[in-house]
């Protein structure tokens, strides 16, 4: 009778774990069309907000109807260039991971590229960017005007970072001062946009009024990571920025 029970515990426990696995799966398998389409429309968001577009995003009630409405008016083309500035052909650039394309040899990335027109008729180029925080992964989007060089606006936002301290990259007062600094010296060589140690004022108080911004304090490895994450991902788009300068 015991060897019954015991057999009868372990059969139901199996049938159980089986039921539960397999109600998990079709959950999962259900969702995940969701799960997409808010990565699609989170990623858009993102987008736009680099070109100061859907800011008025709280007060719309349709979210995702208007997100889609603004990237197809003002986004005209997504393309992607390889580390030699030139278009590579029938590669989807919304879709890349750029963290993968990152980790390869650079002769075998595909950066993807996208461009807009605004109101005025001015066009930008938007160009995205991924790194390392203090806690986890961070990631944005930074515009710049016609001449492939001065920056037009920037978006950052963070998975994990210290609320208060280093997830202040997520906020208008960290993300303005970024608006037309430059990528490239006088020379015409990569200079990227340094993150001043020291809070605000720190850019000022050290004379780069070109390429400096102020660090957020408390949030120094955050605020150094970001320096570092637009160091490596905008140098591998210099040959196509150059390309283009006006």
């Amino acid at each position: 009778m015991k060897n019954f029970s015991n057999r009868y515990i372990f059969i139901f426990s199996s049938v159980m774990v089986i039921i539960v696995a397999t109600i998990l799966s079709l959950a999962a398998m259900m969702l995940q069309p969701l799960q997409q389409k808010n990565e699609e429309i989170a990623k858009k968001s993102d987008i736009l907000k680099s070109i100061y577009k859907a800011e008025k995003l709280s007060e719309i009630k349709n979210k995702d109807q208007y997100i889609e409405e603004q990237y197809n008016k003002y986004i005209t083309e997504t393309f992607v260039v390889n580390e030699d500035g030139e278009k590579v052909e029938n590669v989807n650039a919304f879709t890349i991971d750029l963290k993968k394309e990152l980790a390869k040899n650079p002769a075998e990335r595909n950066l993807p590229v996208y461009s807009c027109k605004l109101d005025d008729g001015k066009e930008k180029i938007i160009i995205p960017v991924r790194g390392k925080g203090l806690w986890g992964p961070i990631w944005g989007y930074v515009s710049l005007n016609d001449d492939y060089n001065t920056v037009y606006g920037a978006v950052f936002d963070h998975k994990s970072e210290t609320p208060g301290l280093g997830a202040e990259i997520n906020t208008q007062w960290f993300q303005e001062p970024f608006k037309d600094k430059k990528l490239f010296n006088e020379e015409g060589n990569f200079h990227s946009i340094k993150v001043y140690k020291g809070g605000k004022g720190a850019a000022k108080q050290a004379g780069d009024f070109t390429h400096g911004v102020d660090a957020i304090s408390g949030g120094t490895i955050t605020s150094k990571g970001l320096e570092a994450m637009l160091q490596d991902n905008l140098i591998v788009y210099s040959t196509y920025l150059k390309n283009n300068w006006k």
